[in-house]
């Protein structure tokens, strides 16, 4: 139930000079509970009924109809209204254990399709931190998504063509030998890499070399096309034993190749709508209606770009899955390219372009400098799994040594504590990576949410408690009203998330619910014998499902047991 909306319709009975809605808008959350669960400002009413807000917050609180309400009083020039606790605990209660997992499910969606760009790592590259946000932040909105009712479709857009293919073959060529890259694929192509990077700002005929290889590659030579299969399937099979780590799959590994044959015809639609211009050579499209620099579509020697090829893609998954949203979890220094993408598509007369949605975030950074392949100066991201994992693995040993399934465990104390930490920052923001603070029980971090939940599994298997959908679960007192508020506000924090592409948005909440029930928990004896017990195992339960349920969103393990 919306109790802001009871409110607008009980005051909206009473007050001649406002409607139902705008009062909504007015309604507040008082900063203290001892003050009520939701205030009417009397300000807005002064002018009209030439009364200090003070008097017309006390003639409201005596004319209002109380009975849907623990208490209506005035407290100045506010109207507090106070909610009826045990009412809305009994059946907030009662509807979790009844839908279990399925409880804030939404069927906003009605089914429809959502493609999701994300994770897009370069093959022939290590995957670093660098790539760990495009992948978590693309992964935990598909679950986020797919809670609000819509079939979600994550494709990972590999970047398996380019230039630095071609530079790569000269690099293995001249430096390289097979049995290194086998022994050893993804290091030994990043040594290659650099090596030649650092070998062209004193011999720039290396850059052209690459240049030639990266066509002969285009135009289909045989050796160009077997060396970049061969870097191609290499990375795959280190990528996907991240991926498997991480709990992440795909729908589709389309990635940059695949679109090869498939971008003439977007030039073709350009040049027929005569948006096609010439400059130095070039084929641009001409953006100054928008205020954006022009697209450049072809460059002099007839090279295709990025937005020629995500013109093609973005094509592609129009009319391959009829999308209402086409998501792209990619950093923020691409938005301008997105913006031009945008722009281009939409003079092309493709209106699903404004379903296009540049989902961006902030950079990882270490000791506050960027990370760049180039240069060599970047964070691995399977060796710190896997140091994130053992850390975990100690703390285990030294709070709970006789733990069963420690591995398991810590793998998934490890793992979710490096999502966690990059999931509940706002996206736009950038944070600095600190495998510390991430993996730490205490704070703001995945291991404390994690806790709190395999905490009240403990508290549950002592109590033998089985929830019972016949039963009434009834709570008035303030530290429970507390947990009953934040998980009654699941649907909405759900809602929230996918209407700003935000899953940090989840895990502050997460955060919040795991703080107010270790205060539950700090203050209240569940397992003492009281008339409340039942009702107190019955929230603890309830607040269970939610952290569980909040921690899946986000692609998190709850483990049962710490």
């Amino acid at each position: 139930m919306d109790h802001k909306q009871l409110i607008a319709d009980s005051l909206a009975q009473v007050i001649e000079s406002l409607d139902s809605a705008t009062i909504y808008n007015l309604l507040e959350t008082p900063k203290n509970s001892d003050m009520g669960d939701i205030a009417f400002p009397a300000f807005s009413l002064a002018k009209v009924e030439r009364k200090a807000p003070q008097m017309i917050a006390a003639d409201l609180a005596e004319k209002i109809d109380a009975s849907h309400f623990e208490k209506v009083v005035a407290t100045g020039p506010y109207v507090n209204f106070f909610l009826d606790k045990a009412a809305i605990s009994a059946t907030v209660i009662k509807d979790i254990i009844s839908a279990g997992a399925d409880y804030a499910q939404q069927n906003e969606g009605n089914g429809q399709n959502i493609t999701i760009d994300m994770s897009s790592p370069n093959i022939a590259k290590p995957f670093s931190v660098g790539h760990l946000r495009s992948t978590v932040i693309g992964d935990a909105l598909s679950n986020i998504f797919r809670k609000m009712g819509y079939n979600t479709i994550k494709v990972n857009h590999l970047g398996d063509w380019g230039k630095q293919f071609g530079l790569l073959m000269v690099a293995y060529k001249k430096w390289g030998s097979k049995e290194a890259v086998e022994a050893n694929p993804i290091d030994e192509l990043l040594k290659l890499y650099v090596r030649i990077n650092a070998e062209i700002e004193n011999d720039p005929e290396l850059d052209e070399e690459g240049r030639r290889w990266f066509k002969k590659l285009e135009d289909g030579d045989q050796e160009a096309t077997e060396l970049w299969q061969w870097f191609r399937d290499e990375s795959l099979v280190e990528f996907n034993r991240i991926y498997e780590l991480l709990g992440v799959e795909f729908d589709s590994l389309n990635g940059e190749a695949f679109y090869n044959d498939k971008m003439d015809e977007g030039v073709q639609i350009l040049e027929d709508k005569g948006l096609l211009q010439e400059s130095k050579g070039a084929s641009i499209v001409d953006l100054d209606d928008v205020n954006l620099p022009p697209a450049m579509i072809k460059k002099s020697d007839g090279a295709t770009l990025y937005i020629t090829r995500d013109i093609a893609t973005a094509m592609y998954r129009a009319r391959t899955y009829n999308f209402v949203k086409n998501i792209y979890a990619v950093g923020q220094e691409q938005a301008n390219h997105f913006r031009q993408l945008k722009a281009v598509l939409k003079k092309m007369g493709f209106d699903w372009s404004d379903d296009m949605v540049h989902v961006d975030f902030g950079l990882v950074t270490k000791n506050r400098q960027k990370l760049s392949t180039r240069k060599g100066n970047i964070i691995l991201l399977e060796p710190t799994l896997q140091e994130a994992i053992s850390r975990a693995k100690a703390q285990i040993e030294e709070k709970n040594p006789e733990l069963e399934n420690k591995e398991e465990v810590a793998r998934k104390v490890g793992v979710g504590a490096v999502k966690f930490y990059d999931l509940k920052t706002d996206r736009t923001n950038g944070y600095d990576f600190d495998l510390e603070a991430m993996v730490s029980f205490e704070g703001e971090t995945g291991p404390y949410v994690q806790y709190a939940y395999a905490r009240i599994q403990s508290i549950l298997r002592k109590a033998d408690f089985v929830p019972n959908l016949e039963a009434t679960y009834s709570l008035q007192d303030a530290e429970s009203w507390e947990i009953i508020k934040l998980i009654q506000d699941f649907p909405r924090i759900i809602k929230r998330a996918a209407d700003n592409f935000e899953p940090s948005i989840v895990s502050k909440f997460a955060i919040s619910l795991a703080q107010a029930f270790n205060k539950y928990y700090a203050h209240t004896r569940i397992l003492d014998e009281s008339p409340e017990r039942d009702s107190r195992l019955a929230l603890s339960y309830a607040t269970a499902a939610i952290l569980k349920e909040s921690l899946r969103l986000l692609g998190v393990d709850a483990p049962e047991k710490m």
